[in-house]
């Protein structure tokens, strides 16, 4: 079975020696041995697992999320490889889908061919989806029902510049509102409830089928999913938790 050096396995895969020795550092990767002259050495189990390491890396995961999935007890290498392929599968057919949009506008600007305004961003969209359904998609399919989430990316995918536009706005528009409201102290007064309202609005643009329910159950996950709540603590400490105050309100 063949043994490698960091240096080795560095120029074989790519990742650098000073970053090898860090995920040893950090207990992501560890060598199979280290000499007494100091040489780290790997073995294949390493290598196996460097290679898991570099797919998650590609796909974007966190080194600490790296971690906890790597070593989990019921880790299964099998499974995880399945996984990486259907996700870089999705890439791939992400990428052609850009690939055909540059080829598209090149032809466009050449008086070739005609785009419309949808097709100028086939791509773009989706991987807006892509990425929400990497962070936040087992939270919201299991609040929400998989046939809500698969209708409201649908809807993402369908909508026009134009109303992508007026989302945006909309977006902007209730987070500034929001903003000035928390200085009031008033999840009950005029300017918060402005703020749920544009919200409201925005919510529409991506999901038609609208409900209060819906409206409040995204209040409560804005405080009790960290990733969700640190939106709106980047905007100002406590917003989280007064925006959430302030939707209960506007939808009772």
């Amino acid at each position: 079975m063949m043994e490698y050096t960091s240096n080795k396995l560095s120029k074989m895969s790519g990742v650098s020696a000073r970053t090898l020795r860090y995920y040893d550092e950090i207990g992501l990767l560890k060598p199979a041995r280290v000499e007494l002259s100091g040489y780290r050495i790997y073995g294949q189990k390493e290598l196996d697992l460097l290679q898991q390491i570099l797919f998650y890396r590609e796909l974007g995961f966190p080194l600490d999320e790296m971690k906890s999935i790597l070593y989990a007890p019921d880790y299964d290498r099998r499974r995880a490889l399945q996984s990486h392929l259907a996700e870089l599968n999705k890439k791939r057919e992400r990428l052609d889908t850009l690939i055909s949009n540059v080829t598209k506008s090149m032809s466009a600007l050449k008086g070739e061919t005609t785009m419309t305004d949808n097709e100028k961003f086939e791509g773009f969209k989706q991987s807006l989806i892509d990425e929400n359904e990497q962070k936040y998609g087992s939270e919201i399919r299991a609040m929400y029902s998989d046939k809500a989430v698969d209708s409201s990316n649908a809807r993402l995918k369908g909508l026009s510049q134009e109303q992508y536009d007026e989302g945006e706005r909309l977006r902007l528009a209730y987070e500034r509102k929001l903003k000035t409201a928390l200085e009031t102290g008033n999840p009950a007064g005029e300017l918060a409830q402005a703020a749920c309202d544009l919200h409201r609005q925005w919510l529409c643009v991506y999901y038609p089928a609208y409900s209060k329910e819906y409206h409040k159950g995204l209040g409560e996950m804005y405080v009790a999913d960290e990733r969700f709540k640190a939106n709106y603590e980047k905007i100002a400490p406590g917003l989280a938790e007064f925006f959430r105050d302030a939707i209960h309100i506007y939808c009772e």
